[in-house]
């Protein structure tokens, strides 16, 4: 097995064994219920992402590649049939193989982690770690399981009952137990709402989004049917961002979870539908295979660990860390951030934290915004931040990238991504 790069340099080098990334897609992020990919299944989404992937790398022959890893929390089966069928459909081999994956809030992170364990032991040569999400769809009942073994229901354990807090719960613990202000709350919410109307505004999101054609139809605002006829629509942009977004009119907004809480529709992540995908393999595969000139990067390390159910929110601050750690990497070494805004609590507690105060101020966290404005489809979130930082790096020189995520139950998942 290769050993992880130790040290900056280390990690910077160029070897035959690195696990490179030829692309990495998404599909714009739209708002659950009322955004313009609220009709749309989310095996549709993944299927534009695994075509614009063949797409962007016509040299590949779709036979090379050996596997796909699909993150996805809510899909009935797990999504690994219509997965599959979506694969297919585009025109994969039968050939080739797929599995899905659900680690939360990191599933599509984890995805492409375990395609790149693969690269590295040999298993495969080539692999695409995706992810996919409708919320719309499928959020209802299966974001927490109703028909549970009671005796975990009833638990002596405190952490075994707390897997299935409410997550806007779990948030006003981490404001409460670490002092993360409402006002502070509010005022990140709409810095990343401006964050990313500035990104959209100046085409930033261009060369990672991938255009969706799919239908649309009106729906009553009352009764909630859906009304007039069925329209086809090409969907180019994320549709959750409010340039107009002010700390007055966060401040109006009620608190969503808890009476006397802190956080709000405003200031925490949008339930979203969404895909994405990235293409991986070995350099030397790449350098045989011709493409060596269409690399991106390098997928370096990724880390998970475990906290307490009821505060999940504060996973970054113990992955990062950890991940860090095992390459010899200090924060100062790391180029731009893109930390999930699962609620303005957590992920101003995880700047505050490791310390990213002036990173954040300076653009290097979430430059181009993040889940308050962009939106959060669970499945594909990691690889819809894997997408962004590779691009974002790519735009303005930098070359270390850290991609970060908490986990509901109680987790936290951090990786570490070399721009070339």
């Amino acid at each position: 097995m290769t050993a992880l790069p130790k040290g900056l340099k280390a990690v910077l080098a160029k070897a035959p064994t690195d696990v490179v990334i030829l692309s990495s897609l998404r599909t714009p992020i739209c708002r659950s219920y009322k955004g313009q990919l609220r009709d749309a299944y989310p095996e549709e989404l993944l299927s534009v992402v695994l075509r614009a992937t063949l797409d962007r790398n016509p040299q590949l022959d779709p036979a090379a590649i050996d596997d796909v890893a699909v993150g996805v929390v809510l899909n009935e089966l797990g999504g690994s049939k219509a997965a599959r069928m979506a694969m297919n459909h585009v025109g994969f081999p039968s050939t080739t193989s797929l599995y899905t994956t659900n680690r939360a809030c990191a599933s599509s992170l984890q995805a492409i982690a375990a395609v790149a364990a693969q690269i590295r032991t040999d298993a495969i040569d080539v692999g695409i770690g995706a992810g996919m999400e409708s919320m719309t769809r499928n959020y209802g009942s299966r974001a927490i399981p109703v028909d549970v073994w009671p005796a975990l229901r009833d638990s002596p354990v405190q952490d075994a009952r707390d897997c299935v807090m409410a997550m806007g719960l779990t948030s006003e613990n981490v404001a409460r137990r670490y002092g993360v202000a409402r006002a502070d709350q509010d005022a990140f919410a709409v810095e990343s709402h401006a964050r990313a109307a500035r990104a959209r505004a100046e085409g930033r999101f261009a060369a990672e989004i991938v255009p969706v054609a799919t239908r649309w139809q009106e729906v009553d605002r009352e009764g909630g049917g859906k009304v007039g006829p069925e329209t086809a629509v090409t969907v180019t942009e994320d549709d959750g961002i409010r340039p107009g977004a002010s700390v007055e009119s966060m401040a109006r907004l009620k608190p969503a979870f808890a009476a006397d809480g802190a956080s709000t529709a405003g200031n925490s992540s949008q339930v979203s539908d969404g895909a994405a995908a990235t293409l991986l393999m070995r350099r030397s595969t790449a350098t045989r295979l011709g493409l060596a000139d269409s690399i991106l990067g390098k997928f370096v390390a990724a880390s998970v660990v475990g906290c307490a159910p009821d505060e999940m929110g504060i996973g970054p601050a113990l992955a990062i860390p950890k991940v860090l750690g095992q390459l010899g990497l200090e924060t100062g070494d790391v180029d731009r951030w893109e930390i999930n805004e699962a609620f303005a609590s957590q992920a101003l507690y995880c700047v505050r934290e490791l310390g990213l105060e002036n990173a954040w101020a300076e653009g290097k966290v979430n430059p181009d915004g993040g889940a308050i404005a962009l939106g959060h489809p669970l499945g594909a979130t990691g690889a819809r931040l894997v997408s962004t930082l590779m691009h974002g790096l790519g735009r303005t020189g930098g070359e270390v990238g850290v991609v970060s995520m908490c986990i509901g139950t109680g987790m936290g998942m951090a990786g570490v991504f070399v721009r070339e």
